[in-house]
């Protein structure tokens, strides 16, 4: 299909809308991008732009459902919300795309997502995964921070602002933060994927992560057989694209040209 600059992917029941970003993926190599936990195509700003620019690859981004100006999904969200979009709608995204040969960059439960599909899928088009702040077990400080989100969510001008990014912020804020707080997360662990991925990984954390401590780049470094690369960023905290954008975009597209350099399908 023809990727317009901005639209919506129809996926069965699911409407989501998305941006391409420079060449299309039989052209050349695409980066597909997942969101964060309360992330849409609007809220990554300049960041997939300045990412295709740099690398000259075509950049995708799109919007979960219940995510943007996606459909919505139906509340609550079960536990395996992460795996279910990793094993049944992302598989279906790459298709509609006609993703040719790529790597997925995603950032906190998207990188959680990224780091499922690769641990799950042997996809011989994704030569290699950025996770950006991801999530591969709970700790203390993810469930304290969320809590944190959520009583400012309540209780400030959070909403009002977050309202301009999504269709239904109530639905979007509430059905992430739910999830986490009510349900029982702490069961929630990713390890058992991590030894499955056979691709190239970086990984980019900021040192004051506020939902996450460097545990979660060491468990990647004990569980993988495949190369894990590591950027531990100072004076950046959850979202480095956004705290430090310049080294965040230069140790990502430094990645991307490694990857593809050494990958003769990107040829």
């Amino acid at each position: 299909m023809t990727l317009y600059d901005s639209g919506f992917l129809s996926l069965g029941a699911q409407r989501l809308e998305y941006r391409m970003i420079g060449p299309q993926p039989e052209s050349a190599p695409t980066l597909v991008m997942l969101h964060e936990g309360l992330g849409c195509v609007g809220l990554w700003g300049d960041f997939p732009d300045r990412l295709q620019a740099a690398t000259g690859c075509g950049v995708f981004v799109y919007s979960r459902a219940g995510y943007g100006q996606s459909s919505p999904v139906t509340l609550p969200r079960p536990l395996t919300y992460m795996h279910d979009e990793a094993r049944e709608t992302l598989p279906l995204v790459l298709d509609a795309i006609g993703l040719q040969h790529g790597l997925l960059v995603g950032h906190s439960d998207g990188a959680s997502i990224a780091a499922i599909y690769a641990g799950s899928h042997q996809d011989h088009r994704i030569g290699g995964i950025v996770l950006m702040a991801p999530h591969f077990i709970v700790e203390d400080i993810t469930i304290a921070s969320i809590a944190e989100f959520r009583k400012a969510y309540d209780t400030t001008d959070l909403r009002p602002r977050m309202s301009r990014w999504h269709a239904d912020v109530d639905a979007t804020a509430h059905g992430w933060s739910d999830v986490w707080l009510k349900g029982d997360f702490r069961k929630w662990d990713l390890t058992e994927f991590l030894a499955y991925i056979r691709v190239p990984m970086l990984i980019v954390q900021g040192e004051g992560d506020q939902y996450g401590t460097v545990r979660q780049i060491e468990i990647a470094q004990e569980e993988c057989y495949c190369p894990v690369e590591v950027a531990l960023l100072p004076g950046a905290k959850h979202s480095p694209q956004r705290e430090a954008p310049e080294v965040t975009l230069k140790a990502i597209s430094e990645f991307v040209g490694r990857v593809l350099e050494t990958n003769p399908a990107s040829s």
